[in-house]
């Protein structure tokens, strides 16, 4: 197995997970094209999952299944997904090019935002958990995307987070903004630093990593909710008050 980040637009990854035949697990292709590309490479979509429906990350499939009429495509219950095959929602399980696959709801960034975990630790989550960030708030509630990523954050450390973006300086200079003080967030800033200075993605990082460095991931850490309790000139009431406070902030910083 190898996992592949397919660069598409001016900062997606469209995640291929490819066996050693070259049969490859497509996640989220927004765009077509560099699919097709790899396909005359020799790596052969065996098989399609969509997080959510925003163009930039399903906008492809109607002309990867006019090029793959067969081609399987897993996608959450939204009918704003027209070319979906397979309607998955939370708790469901399924194989495919061999490997296991279970359904998580992450709502927030959309209501009906589905994340996979599976295939040997990788989970693919689209737009709810960046690298050192989380998505912007277009549908849900901050409540319900504190749960959708504390629901992310309690899989296993080692686990594969395959998101959809190229975010990480970004949101590591937002991250550096709040928690200044925090050195596993100053090493991985350095490390992403030099990964896109050489040009490689800065991508898949690892849960652990996320819970030592994310701070949408650290609502309850002291540095966290200090910096929060600052900005809004008091004690935040809970830790939702926190996480939406944290949210509204990323919404307005310029680095």
């Amino acid at each position: 197995m190898r996992l592949t980040a397919l660069p598409a637009f001016e900062d997606n990854y469209i995640w291929a997970l490819v066996d050693d035949d070259g049969n490859a697990v497509i996640v989220d292709p927004g765009d077509a094209a560099p699919v097709l590309a790899a396909s005359e490479l020799g790596m052969w979509p065996a098989g399609v999952l969509v997080t959510h429906h925003h163009p930039d990350h399903s906008g492809g499939l109607a002309a990867l299944r006019k090029r793959w009429p067969t081609l399987p495509v897993f996608a959450p219950e939204d009918a704003r997904i027209p070319h979906a095959t397979e309607r998955v929602g939370d708790g469901a399980a399924f194989s495919l090019n061999g490997w296991e696959f279970n359904v998580l709801a992450v709502p927030g960034h959309t209501l009906s935002h589905i994340a996979f975990h599976g295939a040997e630790g990788h989970l693919f989550c689209g737009d709810t958990l960046f690298s050192m960030g989380c998505g912007r708030l277009f549908e849900g509630t901050p409540s319900q995307m504190l749960a959708s990523l504390e629901r992310l954050a309690s899989l296993p450390g080692d686990t594969s987070v395959c998101c959809g973006h190229e975010y990480t300086l970004a949101n590591a200079a937002f991250a550096r903004a709040v928690d200044p003080a925090n050195d596993a967030l100053r090493r991985r800033t350095e490390e992403a630093q030099a990964m896109r200075h050489d040009g490689r993605p800065t991508l898949p990082s690892t849960l652990a990593t996320e819970l030592a460095t994310n701070p949408f991931l650290r609502v309850d850490a002291p540095a966290i909710r200090d910096a929060v309790a600052r900005r809004l000139g008091r004690p935040s009431t809970d830790r939702v008050e926190t996480f939406a406070e944290l949210r509204r902030w990323k919404d307005g910083f310029r680095a």
